[in-house]
């Protein structure tokens, strides 16, 4: 079962996306047209799955969600009137194809022990988007044996429908769950990757799980220097932003290398090829690189503390 969930994760892997996509839908398809959805949780990430989901077309009838706060509830139902809610999380649970933890990692212990019989009675699919807890340690909690269990790391770009997101299957996911579990993330996702050991979770989350603050902090930095050489603060943020959108545009619809697109726009002498002699100067490289080790080395430390529960 081991080498057949890691084939799969290599031949998602290396799939064309268009191929992929229809490779999906045949995988999921014949098994039923819409699955029961039961998240554990119901913040703003539920929400935004919640929302690609029903805009894609699953219907918020096959939805539920528990969330302990009436006010969170109220809220939901009021945006989605035909999803089931309950401050109970086995309510939502017992019918549930698919059980998406989208809770806190400090909670995460006490809420999957509160529904490992469930759990074990129906054998769904598991699907956590809850940073620093390793498949492992949710198996261990259910118990009985090895559960299918896909474990999800989406960014904040999400809740605008611009998501990015890494995905890691244990070796009880068959090739349909697999499809099953894309199809979900892809409501919310414009990129979706599939990695081949869990540790690489770690690498996703210091990449594009943490990736959206490292960008706010660089167009922080560029709004504020063009402040500084003469800009109102509403012009440099408007610049700013919109330079970034444009660039990122650009290397999305390109099939060169960044470095490519980089020297591209920097001609010999001129002020693009100053700025970036600057930034090479203060070794944006090795701040970068030193960024993610940080991120990808503090996941690590989280998965051992929770995991230890």
């Amino acid at each position: 079962m081991f080498y057949l969930a890691s084939s799969l994760t290599r031949l998602y892997r290396f799939m064309p996306a268009t191929e992929r996509i229809l490779h999906i839908h045949n995988m999921v398809s014949p098994q039923k047209a819409h699955s029961t959805i039961a998240f554990i949780g119901g913040g703003n990430m539920a929400e935004a799955i919640i929302g690609g989901l029903v805009s894609s077309g699953h219907p918020s009838s096959s939805i539920s969600f528990s969330d302990l706060a009436q006010e969170r509830r109220d809220y939901m139902k009021t945006k989605y009137p035909s999803i089931k809610s309950s401050a109970d999380n086995l309510d939502v649970v017992a019918d549930a194809e698919v059980v998406i933890l989208a809770v806190k990692p400090q909670v995460l212990h006490n809420v999957i022990s509160g529904i490992a019989p469930a759990l074990l009675a129906k054998k769904p699919l598991v699907i956590s988007i809850v940073a620093g807890i390793a498949a492992a340690s949710i198996n261990r909690w259910i118990g009985g044996g090895e559960s299918a269990i896909v474990r999800c790391m989406p960014n904040t770009p999400a809740l605008v429908g611009e998501g990015a997101a890494g995905l890691y299957a244990t070796p009880a996911v068959n090739e349909a769950q697999m499809g099953l579990a894309e199809k979900i993330v892809n409501a919310i996702s414009k990129q979706t990757i599939w990695v081949d050991s869990e540790s690489q979770i770690d690498t996703v989350t210091a990449i594009s799980g943490s990736g959206p603050a490292y960008f706010f902090l660089i167009m922080e930095a560029m709004e504020n220097a063009g402040v500084e050489a003469g800009l109102s603060k509403e012009d440099a943020k408007a610049l700013t932003i919109q330079t970034c959108l444009g660039a990122a545009k650009i290397a999305q619809n390109s099939d060169e290398e960044l470095a490519t697109l980089r020297r591209k726009v920097t001609s010999p002498k001129g002020t693009t090829e100053a700025a970036i002699n600057a930034m090479e100067d203060g070794k944006i490289r090795n701040v970068m690189a030193s960024a993610v080790q940080a991120a990808q080395k503090r996941s690590h430390e989280l998965a051992e503390i929770f995991g230890e529960q």
